[in-house]
């Protein structure tokens, strides 16, 4: 089995998990998720944890979604229990966002503004009008939202300008010499 797939999945207090015949569905202060089980594993909780077990050893396909599970299910504790939450920065002249209600209004210098509406589930924050902060229980959920709103204006590599998330690192280039 893989080593990812045999560390078992710690429940913090006040998280609690029901395990179904085909789902399991994690629930804490901020919400709950659920997961739909592959046929080829099982779950079981162990005294305050989750351990996700291969039903056939020599299966591949088994042991890889193993790993997988286990993974989505940490990522389900900690959405519940404190969340995800994404950061992008405006850069470029007039670059600017404004939230109403729940669309984001981005002024990136079409001619046109670009409207964003929240998808559900993921909160938004405009701590200024160059900084975007995406939230959620769902990290699927929250990085997709963040990469359809870079997607709008990605950073061009001369000049640095477009939306990028907080911690990207943009390498420039050099213009063209004569």
């Amino acid at each position: 089995m893989s080593r990812i797939a045999s560390t078992p999945v710690s429940l913090p207090q006040g998280t609690e998990a029901r395990l179904h015949s085909e789902t399991i569905t994690i629930s804490g202060e901020k919400g709950s998720l659920e997961l739909v089980r592959s046929p080829l594993v099982e779950v079981v909780e162990e005294g305050g944890f989750l351990r996700v077990r291969v039903k056939e050893k020599n299966n591949r396909q088994a042991v890889a979604m193993a790993g997988t599970t286990r993974v989505l299910l940490a990522n389900m504790v900690q959405g519940v229990s404190s969340g995800f939450e994404k950061k992008l920065l405006l850069q470029g002249i007039g670059y600017r966002v404004a939230l109403q209600g729940r669309k984001l209004n981005l002024t990136l210098g079409f001619s046109h503004p670009v409207v964003y509406s929240l998808p559900e589930g993921i909160e938004a924050e405009v701590p200024n009008q160059n900084e975007i902060s995406i939230r959620g229980i769902d990290k699927q959920k929250v990085g997709q939202t963040a990469a359809e709103i870079r997607a709008f204006r990605p950073v061009e590599p001369y000049k640095g300008k477009g939306i990028r998330y907080a911690n990207e690192r943009v390498v420039q280039k050099e213009a063209k010499k004569k």
